[in-house]
């Protein structure tokens, strides 16, 4: 049987009337089995290319130091009340059952508020059918997905359905439909067409939310928060410029549900590292190490540039790209953004499921100039790529492991592997390791001697 269902999602494509209507069935399914929880709760649905994750949880984090019982989603963990847990199921949104099952635990444990990280694949398959949504947060968009979607205009109206879901929804007693916009993206536009009783915009150059005064350091950032009617100091601690827009668009939803200026501070300012976002592993080495879920051209370049600026001595960078058939266009526009500011790149396995893992490395590296073998290497093994990186830096430099971020699975030729990028770096870390670099390849001789 589970060979037939294999062989149905192989011949069936995955947008074809067929799955979809199955995808429809299943989320009705869902909703009426768990009685509508979203109807008991605040929903604040956070859509967009990149800043997803981050924004859900300092939103999280901003009503729970308010005092607030939150439920969250979010591609990297999950959270009812004072529960949290990773998110190990490589899912930006959960499938109807797993996510109403959510939401109706939420409701049980007295959450007022849901937070949901919602991607254009849980809008165009039904997995959010169901869910009254109070509030709409749009963090972006740039391209993505588009072989799924067909073309970036079907993905740019999948991420304004869930803004349509806002705007069509029952009012719920006491709270008001809400739709949260960037206001420096090229589309806040298109989506300042839908309908709300409210709106909140953001940005570093326009908006009714925006910062100001900005000091840019290695691991947080300064800025004067200005919103309607008042402003007030912040230290966030999340570096780069895209974090910032990210707690605006935070700071947005918070003032869209009357929470304080200064509660919001304080939410802010006592959110610590997202797992698998800029977060930094140390254990004594004396460079820089960090792991991220830059899986774009986009978000890539953003984080290399950050800590180009950062960085006194040589930048690595250690990633692949997604396979699946997932977005093969921006495979060689990765390797560009990483050829433009990275000295040593190391391109390797991300999730290459079924496909040839060197064709998706082959595609990645059509974009670097550098010369292979001496500043640059192709190595499948994520394990070892990453194991070159760590051995070649020294003091004063900076190893950037991007792609994954903090996912607990790899996905390699139909199987699903353990891994998490964070938990293999600790682990090499805790060996001596010499490496040889040779014309074109690389040899490792490992002493497996534990550091005291």
């Amino acid at each position: 049987m589970k060979n037939f269902i294999k062989y149905l999602r192989k011949a069936i494509p995955e947008t074809n009337f067929l799955r979809l209507l199955y995808h429809k069935i299943m989320a009705v399914i869902a909703a009426v089995y768990y009685r509508f929880p979203s109807e008991a709760l605040t929903v604040i649905a956070v859509t967009g290319t990149k800043g997803k994750t981050t924004t859900t949880n300092l939103i999280t984090n901003i009503l729970s130091f308010a005092g607030e019982k939150v439920g969250m989603t979010s591609t990297a963990n999950f959270q009812i009340g004072d529960k949290k847990w990773i998110n190990d199921l490589k899912q930006t949104t959960l499938s109807p059952f797993k996510l109403q099952g959510l939401l109706r635990q939420m409701v049980n444990e007295g959450c007022k508020y849901a937070v949901l990280e919602t991607s254009s694949h849980a809008f165009t398959q039904s997995r959010i059918w169901g869910i009254n949504i109070d509030v709409g947060v749009f963090t972006n968009i740039t391209p993505e997905h588009i072989e799924y979607h067909g073309n970036f205009n079907n993905y740019l109206n999948a991420k304004g359905g869930i803004f349509k879901q806002v705007t069509r929804g029952k009012r719920k007693f006491g709270v008001e439909k809400t739709l949260i916009m960037n206001a420096d993206d090229p589309y806040f536009t298109y989506f300042n067409q839908f309908v709300s009783d409210r709106k909140v915009s953001f940005g570093l150059r326009n908006g009714n939310v925006t910062a100001k005064e900005i000091q840019r350091l290695a691991d947080c950032s300064h800025f004067v928060l200005q919103v309607p009617n008042n402003s007030i100091s912040v230290k966030l601690n999340l570096p780069g410029d895209f974090n910032i827009l990210n707690s605006l668009a935070a700071v947005s939803v918070c003032i869209g549900l009357n929470i304080s200026v200064e509660k919001i501070k304080e939410g802010l300012e006592k959110s610590s590292t997202i797992q698998g976002r800029f977060e930094h592993v140390n254990k004594g080495q004396g460079y820089n190490i960090i792991v991220d879920y830059a899986h774009t051209a986009e978000s890539l370049e953003n984080l290399l540039a950050l800590y180009k600026g950062l960085t006194t001595g040589r930048l690595f960078v250690v990633f692949g790209a997604t396979g699946g058939g997932r977005d093969k266009g921006k495979r060689p526009k990765m390797g560009n953004a990483a050829d433009k500011y990275a000295d040593y790149i190391i391109v390797t396995d991300d999730d290459p499921y079924e496909e040839d893992e060197w064709q998706i490395i082959d595609q990645v590296s059509a974009g670097i100039t550098k010369k292979e073998g001496v500043n640059f290497w192709k190595i499948p093994d994520r394990r070892e790529a990453i194991r070159l990186a760590l051995t070649l830096a020294v003091a004063e430099d900076c190893v950037v492991v991007a792609g994954k971020g903090s996912e607990e699975l790899m996905m390699v030729r139909g199987k699903t592997i353990k891994w998490n990028d964070k938990n293999v770096i600790e682990g090499l870390l805790e060996r001596k390791i010499e490496v040889e670099i040779l014309p074109n390849r690389f040899e490792s001789r490992e002493n497996v001697c534990l550091q005291s």
